[in-house]
């Protein structure tokens, strides 16, 4: 969606309320904060319900614009504790919500008439997801931090909604939205704003530790013109759980660069590390130049190089208001405030007095009403008319200022009330399917003959795909320049015999029109509630597997045509930057030879996806075959088995241990 003579935005994160003023300071369009609940950053301080509040007034009164974020995965029975959350949000004047959760977004477009964008955990890698976004109510897709210039210019051109894109601060490694390596393997829930940072740490073995995982922070400031001439809505810069210090720096680079439509200069490059680096920094994704070159830490001499930034006080900026009063005999005095935004506001005070020693004069009427100290505003013409003989106590002029300026920041909040509040529909109850059993083989010469009988659906990579199954999957990210080759090769697969497809993006829903395959939905579209189940029934998928972190209580709440994962070595990132190059070579990963060893000797399997991204699974598979009694009791019937590393034998020898109930021979994971 081109943006025709739009101002962009500057985008500016707000971790706490000092953040918030730090933002404010340094010039920022708009923010985007969380509070105490459902946020992807619950490890910064955030907001309390009082400091939203004020925050979202004050950045108003500033002209900025407030995003909150309700960027999580969301559970059944916190359905309405979620709703209720983005009623007093949009009641404190939020201007939008960032939203990752779709069956939650469904509920609150229904409700609320609030503005929605969608959060980089939805995974957007393209328009194609934004049309399918647009459809759903969301008005901006954040984009994906992998998409390349390229990718970013055809967006705009194609898009339905606005283009929300990070241009500076800290990288995920994993594409975002799928990352599981934190929640499966440490407990803390990337999905959950709870990410214990894996992919900061070292790998490898004794004295060969590296960190093959870790990327530089993201800089394009460079392209400033570029991207505002693409067309770009808004620029947002990383960094929530940074310091106030750290945002009003940043960001007044930031600020300065769109307002001189220029790329920043070596001297202004170098001032951007000094506050805050990992060795550096990258545009690797954007010039499509994704290399070693892009890995960095946080080194001892990144911390001791970092200038010593001038502690953050509070904010000096002010607003020039025009302000004029009028004092006349037998008539309350007036004030007016004229912002440079359009905002006019008059309020009337006491009627004043006949003086008997000391009237009031126009030097002494602006003296009180000019003092805006504690205010956003500064008073750059004041006027004031004062007939002769007239007095009012210092105290009156005092409280028709404060009078007047809460009047002109209330004029700039949105007018709302819970009477702007609709209905949401009653969820439909969700028919609960018969029991079938399906698979994923990543390599289909493993696939054994007995397998034919034991499964109902089997599909193999669609890249890869040889006519000897019914179904495929596509690869879990597909850009738009990737589409093409992506729908020859499904109408090949079609031609070969396969009737199914698995998919795992929004964006790829669009690929199977023109075919007869039948859509079924796989882990990566996050679902973890029943909200969101009925949302992609029906947008027709035949069924769907339910997120590998919830528990076994939460997956039996949901029904319907859901699926879960009963064995596998779960994926836990999906790489743009090649893992497999970074432990040897192309061949090892592509055999599914690569091996990830973290520095407590645990080893994660690294297999190549298609066009050369990396496919991190977990060490140990989830096992279940002999908790069967257990499933069945939770209504868990419809089982899925994901082979990765097993050969052939293995794999036939884990389906008779399916069909006998047997326990695990080694470690494993359980569904809890």
């Amino acid at each position: 969606m081109k943006q025709i003579g739009k101002k962009t935005e500057l985008l500016c994160p707000a971790g706490s309320p000092a953040a918030l003023f730090a933002a404010i300071e340094a010039g920022a369009d708009a923010v985007y904060l969380g509070g105490v609940a459902f946020n992807a950053r619950m490890g910064a301080k955030n907001f309390t319900a009082d400091e939203l509040r004020d925050g979202i007034s004050l950045a108003h009164a500033y002209g900025a614009k407030v995003y909150l974020t309700a960027n999580t995965l969301v559970y059944d029975k916190e359905l309405d504790d979620f709703l209720r959350a983005a009623e007093d949000a949009y009641l404190m004047g939020a201007d939008a919500l960032i939203l990752a959760d779709l069956g939650g977004a469904r509920m609150i477009r229904e409700r609320i008439p609030i503005e929605l964008h969608a959060s980089t955990q939805v995974s957007g890698h393209g328009a194609f997801a934004a049309k399918e976004l647009a459809e759903m109510g969301f008005s901006r897709m954040v984009c994906a931090r992998e998409m390349s210039a390229r990718d970013l210019r055809s967006f705009v051109e194609k898009s339905p909604i606005e283009a929300e894109v990070f241009v500076h601060g800290a990288l995920c490694v994993c594409h975002s939205g799928q990352c599981l390596f934190s929640s499966l393997v440490g407990g803390r829930s990337g999905n959950r704003g709870e990410c214990a940072q894996p992919c900061r740490l070292p790998f490898g073995e004794g004295k060969k530790q590296s960190y093959p995982l870790s990327l530089k922070d993201l800089c394009l400031a460079r392209y400033v013109p570029e991207l505002m001439e693409m067309g770009i809505a808004s620029f947002k810069i990383e960094g929530r759980m940074k310091s106030p210090e750290y945002v009003r720096d940043t960001a007044k680079i930031w600020r300065r660069l769109i307002d001189e439509n220029r790329g920043a200069n070596d001297d202004e490059l170098r001032e951007l590390a000094s506050i805050f680096s990992r060795g550096g920094f990258t545009d690797g994704y954007y010039t499509e130049r994704i290399d070693r070159k892009m890995l960095g830490v946080r080194s001892e001499q990144d911390k001791q190089s970092t200038r010593v930034l001038t502690p953050f006080d509070k904010i000096t900026r002010k607003l020039p208001i025009d302000l004029s009063v009028s004092v006349a005999a037998d008539a309350p005095v007036r004030m007016t405030l004229t912002a440079r935004d359009g905002r006019s506001v008059t309020v009337e005070g006491e009627i004043p007095q006949t003086a008997k020693t000391a009237p009031m004069n126009e030097e002494s009427v602006l003296r009180s009403v000019t003092k805006l100290g504690n205010t956003p505003y500064i008073a750059s013409t004041a006027h004031a008319e004062v007939e002769e003989r007239l007095m009012l106590p210092i105290s009156s002029l005092n409280a028709l200022r404060r009078s007047a300026v809460d009047a002109l920041n209330e004029a700039a909040q949105p007018k709302r009330s819970a009477e702007d509040f609709g209905t949401v529909s009653p969820l439909p109850k969700l028919a609960r399917r018969g029991a079938s059993r399906s698979a994923v083989f990543y390599f289909p010469d493993r696939i054994p003959d007995e397998a034919y009988d034991f499964f109902d659906l089997i599909y193999t990579p669609l890249e890869r795909y040889d006519g000897s199954t019914n179904g495929v999957f596509l690869p879990p990210v597909i850009f738009d320049g990737e589409r093409e080759e992506i729908i020859a090769l499904l109408h090949r697969a079609e031609s070969l015999g396969a009737t199914h497809a698995l998919v795992g993006n929004l964006g790829h829903f669009s690929l199977l029109e023109g075919t007869n395959l039948i859509p079924h939905g796989d882990f990566r579209l996050n679902i973890t509630n029943r909200e969101s189940a009925s949302l992609w029934e029906e947008r027709g998928l035949c069924d769907y597997l339910l997120s590998p972190e919830l528990t076994l209580p939460r997956l039996r709440d949901i029904g319907g045509g859901s699926r879960v994962t009963v064995y596998g070595r779960i994926p836990l990132m999906v790489t743009e930057k090649c893992v497999g190059k970074e432990l040897g070579s192309c061949e090892n990963c592509t055999d599914g030879r690569s091996v990830l060893t973290d520095r407590r000797g645990v080893r994660f399997p690294v297999l190549r996806a298609w066009k050369h991204r990396s496919l991190i699974v977990n060490s140990v598979p989830h096992y279940m075959a002999d908790k069967q009694d257990e499933l069945a009791r939770n209504g868990l019937t419809r089982q899925h088995f994901i082979f990765t590393t097993e050969s052939k034998k293995e794999i036939s020898a884990l389906l008779r241990a399916y069909e006998k109930g047997l326990p695990p021979t080694g470690e494993v994971r359980r569904i809890k």
